[in-house]
């Protein structure tokens, strides 16, 4: 039985991306508050402001005007894009090297920082510094097995740390000082500061891309064997029941309380309250899906697209107009904290 969770919302046409060049690809995006980053295949970087509209009969559609677009001057896709707001910078990784940008006119910091010999990098939404002014950022080094901490400030970058791994790793998540790393045939918890490190359950890269990402204070969502989503602490226990994805998934996100998973045809939409399947939406060629400060982002090549959440007293009401009364009062006590307090009540 389904559940009307989420929307389908074009942000991106493709035409305000690339025009008539059929050859421009899609290759990442960032968002950060209503600025939406674009990155290509042909080295440029695009910035949009998303603006979100609500008619009165409550439908939502997004207006995206460019600001500007950047080339960065290589042949080389760009690979990643992190937004810094704090320090108002947009960290690239483009041909191995990460670059500084500002996010407002995407120029490059005077002094040239920059991270090289980057394979992949993710941030740390935990940091264990402390200092407002600077964002933790974890590499994959082109270094055979080996990760690296930084510490990124507005215009410089300084080393902290140098991790080896027993095998080569090839996706990373961090929370504080534990990483949950996808190796080549299984995933770990390493501690940095201390070494270390805890075994949590096979998994062959080869065969199919890993899936690692943080959920929640020291938690992280895995793409297990036989198309499982497994939740992990950095304990290396699972405080919930895995829920049943299909084999081949591409991406996942988190949008309290669903789990949104991408694969080659179908997004598809699990409650982290009894596992079970909520929502499945056809999406053909999709090859991104993230989630930003709560906002569930998918992209194919040419397009991107926002996954609008129905308000959860909507969705509450809809099970039980459908007689589900048990799927409504576990949503409801679940989504407790999502949903004003006099509502509740109701």
């Amino acid at each position: 039985m389904s559940v009307k969770a989420f929307k389908l919302v074009s942000a991106v046409e493709r035409e305000m991306l690339m025009g008539d060049k059929n050859y421009i690809n899609i290759e990442c995006i960032e968002c950060c508050g209503k600025n939406l980053y674009i990155g290509t295949n042909d080295c440029f970087i695009y910035h949009f402001m998303l603006d979100e509209k609500v008619s009165t009969a409550g439908k939502v559609t997004f207006a995206a005007t460019k600001q500007l677009h950047k080339y960065l001057g290589l042949k080389k896709p760009v690979s990643e894009l992190k937004a810094a707001s704090a320090l108002t910078r947009l960290l690239v990784l483009c041909d191995n090297t990460i670059t500084l940008v500002n996010m407002i006119n995407l120029e490059p910091v005077p002094t040239g920082a920059r991270i090289k010999g980057a394979v992949t990098f993710t941030l740390n939404e935990n940091p264990v510094s402390g200092d407002p002014f600077c964002v933790e950022v974890c590499i994959i080094s082109v270094k055979r097995r080996t990760i690296q901490m930084f510490m990124v400030f507005e215009d410089r970058v300084q080393i902290v740390k140098e991790v080896f791994t027993p095998e080569q790793p090839c996706a990373v998540a961090v929370d504080g000082y534990y990483l949950c790393l996808a190796l080549t045939t299984q995933y770990i918890i390493l501690n940095y500061n201390t070494g270390e490190s805890q075994d949590l359950f096979p998994y062959c890269s080869d065969e199919k891309r890993p899936i690692v990402k943080r959920i929640g204070r020291q938690e992280f969502l895995l793409a297990g064997p036989g198309g499982l989503g497994m939740f992990a602490t950095v304990d290396g226990i699972s405080q919930r029941a895995p829920v049943h994805w299909s084999e081949n998934v591409i991406g996942a996100a988190l949008c309290f309380p669903y789990v949104v998973a991408l694969d080659d045809e179908f997004i598809t939409v699990h409650s982290m309250l009894d596992q079970q399947q909520k929502q499945t939406l056809p999406f053909k060629e999709g090859h991104i899906l993230q989630d930003f400060e709560g906002k569930v982002i998918v992209a194919t090549n040419k397009g991107v697209y926002i996954l609008v959440p129905l308000p959860l007293e909507k969705q509450i009401q809809d099970l039980l107009a459908g007689h589900r009364v048990e799927e409504a009062l576990v949503l409801a006590k679940g989504a407790r904290r999502n949903i004003p307090k006099e509502k509740f009540q109701v």
